[in-house]
């Protein structure tokens, strides 16, 4: 089993892509495993992904992409089998694939910015809605926010005042950034992530 991530750019057009395109670039190529990720179509991407860590994967994208003002990310994440693979990941095929790509066309129409689809509708389900409550602080990530949330992907476990440190902030600063953009919650939202489809996915 694996993930696919499909996503886009929300307000790509109002801004230029050299505005974003580096940074979503540096984004994917920091946690994709084997390069194995595409940017097609001007503003979408495609990246496949461990199941168990899709949710963290696409909440760092998520991140890096609103440390850009007025700008955010759509991202479905697909789980399922993968039935062909080719070099480039936009010409594979199978499951995962399908279930991203049809999840992201109903984001389009839920004018949501994140959810995953499974063969486990009922995993689904709980899931969803716990993302969905999750969007309601990360969707209004501020740049310092979502900047402080990526860092603290990047460097798991870090202390603050190192994070402080590291970015010429003072504790404080960061404290209150990561407060406002839910971070520990949304961290507790990818560990339920992980328990449930373990129980899933389990040999």
């Amino acid at each position: 089993m694996i993930a696919i991530l499909t996503g886009d750019i929300i307000n790509s057009r109002d801004s230029s892509a050299k505005t974003w395109l580096s940074v979503l670039k540096k984004a994917l190529a920091a946690i994709a495993e084997d390069n194995s990720w595409e940017i097609f179509r001007g503003d979408s991407f495609q990246m496949q992904s461990a199941p168990e860590e899709a949710l963290l994967k696409a909440i760092y994208i998520k991140s890096a992409i609103k440390t850009l003002k007025n700008l955010d990310v759509r991202i479905a994440i697909g789980l399922g089998e993968k039935q062909f693979s080719s070099k480039k990941i936009t010409e594979s095929n199978g499951e995962a694939f399908i279930y991203s790509g049809e999840k992201l066309d109903e984001l389009k129409e839920e004018r949501s910015t994140l959810a995953v689809k499974s063969p486990w509708q009922e995993f689904d389900y709980e899931m969803n809605i716990s993302i969905r409550l999750a969007l309601i602080a990360m969707d209004g990530w501020s740049p310092i926010s979502a900047e402080m949330v990526k860092l603290s992907i990047e460097n798991r476990g870090i202390a603050q005042n190192d994070l402080a440190e590291m970015t010429g902030k003072s504790q404080s600063t960061v404290s209150e950034a990561l407060k406002r953009a839910r971070f520990h919650e949304i961290m507790e939202l990818d560990a339920l992530y992980k328990k449930k489809l373990s129980s899933l996915i389990k040999p």
